[in-house]
This record gives structure tokens, C-alpha cells and sequence, in this order.
């Protein structure tokens, strides 16, 4: 089973939907409480598409089982060359590599948009998307407490960053 990356296509929608819906409701990979509508999610990857930012997809036999995108880390214009990122993969397909393949496409298409540094933010619980990164070459830059709250509880957020050369 060959899972291979493309851009995005509007029609790649209904599944990534389904999969942002499904780490709302069931983990802490998403700060917000309410699901989105098809409607919501078009627009906020429009507007990643209207700057120029990528959004890649994983696909497994014409399915889409993961995306990856990037966009802007903060709003100032001194922090230009520095993007936030967000990898996902089906929860029926992680483990299978489809984090790597789609970090790996994001890191090249960053070095060819001139993007110097790549950050993550990872809720604190989520030990294997930090372990992660830092297989992927990033480094855990620092965590700040109680950023979020979410299933009754207060969630830190761990910064990974990787510097491209």
C-alpha cells in the first residue's frame, strides 16, 4: 500500500473534515471546543492558499488519510520567515509513516519559499508528536503552562523548532 503527497485539491475536503471534526471531539491536538463546517474549512485554508502557503495531502488509494500545511507563525513583518506548521493523519492510519512523508514535503517546499524556521506547537500530553519532531530534527524549544482548556482541564503547550539550512 503506497501512500503518496500531492497539493491540495478543494475536493480533498470532506476527509480532511472529518479528520480536524474527529481530533476536536477526541483530543487535544486542536484547541477548539466546536466542530467545523465544510463551509468554515474551505475558507481558513483559503485564506492559507491566498498567501501563498502550501496545504499538502496524503493518499492511500485515492483516499485522502492525512494533510499538512503551514502558514504564518506570527503577524509581525520581521517574522516572515518563520512558519507555525500542522501535520494530521487519520487516526485509523497513524503509525504508518504519513507524519513523515507530509513533514518532509513541507520542510522542502519551505526551503523553496526562502522560510528559515520551522515551529510547532504540541499540547504537552501528546508525547509522541514530540517525540516526533524531534526525530524529525526539531528541537523542544521551551513549554508554556495552562495555555489552553479543554476536557476540563488546563493543557501547556510544548514550541518545537527547526531552523532550515
Amino acid at each position: 500500500m503506497e501512500i503518496s503527497i500531492r497539493p491540495y485539491k478543494a475536493q480533498d475536503l470532506p476527509p480532511i473534515l472529518e479528520i480536524i471534526n474527529h481530533n476536536i471531539l477526541h483530543s487535544t491536538a486542536l484547541y477548539d471546543y466546536t466542530v467545523r463546517s465544510l463551509e468554515q474549512q474551505a475558507a481558513i485554508f483559503q485564506d492559507k492558499i491566498d498567501k501563498g502557503f502550501p496545504i499538502f495531502v496524503a493518499v492511500c488509494e485515492s483516499h485522502v488519510v492525512g494533510f499538512g500545511y503551514y502558514s504564518e507563525f506570527r503577524f509581525r513583518e520581521a517574522y516572515k520567515f518563520t512558519v507555525e506548521h500542522s501535520v494530521y493523519a487519520h487516526p485509523d492510519w497513524q503509525g504508518k509513516g504519513i507524519g513523515k512523508l507530509l513533514l518532509d514535503e513541507l520542510i522542502t517546499s519551505a526551503k523553496k519559499q526562502n522560510i528559515h524556521t520551522l515551529i510547532g506547537v504540541i499540547d504537552a500530553e501528546n508525547e509522541g508528536s514530540i517525540a516526533f519532531h524531534q526525530r524529525m530534527g526539531f528541537e523542544v524549544k521551551g513549554t508554556l503552562q495552562e495555555t489552553g482548556f479543554k476536557f476540563n482541564r488546563w493543557l501547556h503547550s510544548v514550541f518545537v523548532q527547526r531552523i532550515l539550512k
